[in-house]
């Protein structure tokens, strides 16, 4: 059985990025679904509670990840992960419509990831 610290440093920062962005995309956008009702400062003590697993994870993908991308190429990395785990969210737990624009956000995303990897 392969331990986490085994896998590539690659790995580990996608893994750890991938998680953190699920517990972030809760805290930034489940309250609209859980909490529509209840006052502002409920929702953003309920997803401060969230975002703090996030920054569990987030800062430990980050400074791992630090070894072998730079700066740029992790931020890159991140926002790319967060459109990957959005728009599902949106669409299956919000209820939302899939949008072609979501497509052609992916696509600029393409390019980004070309742009800030290819030196």
């Amino acid at each position: 059985m392969t331990t986490f610290t085994s896998l590539p440093i690659s790995m580990q920062t996608v893994l750890l990025l991938i998680l953190s962005n699920v517990f972030m995309t809760f805290a930034w956008y489940g309250h609209l679904k859980n909490l529509a009702t209840a006052p502002w400062y409920v929702a953003a003590l309920v997803s401060w509670g969230i975002a703090l697993f996030e920054y569990l994870l987030q800062v430990p993908a980050n400074r791992i990840g630090h070894t072998q991308f730079s700066v740029g190429q992790l931020k890159i990395m991140q926002e790319v992960i967060t459109l990957t785990v959005f728009v599902p969210f949106a669409m299956f737990y919000l209820k939302e419509p899939f949008k072609l624009d979501y497509l052609w956000a992916g696509l600029c995303m393409v390019g980004a990831v070309y742009f800030i990897f290819r030196s």
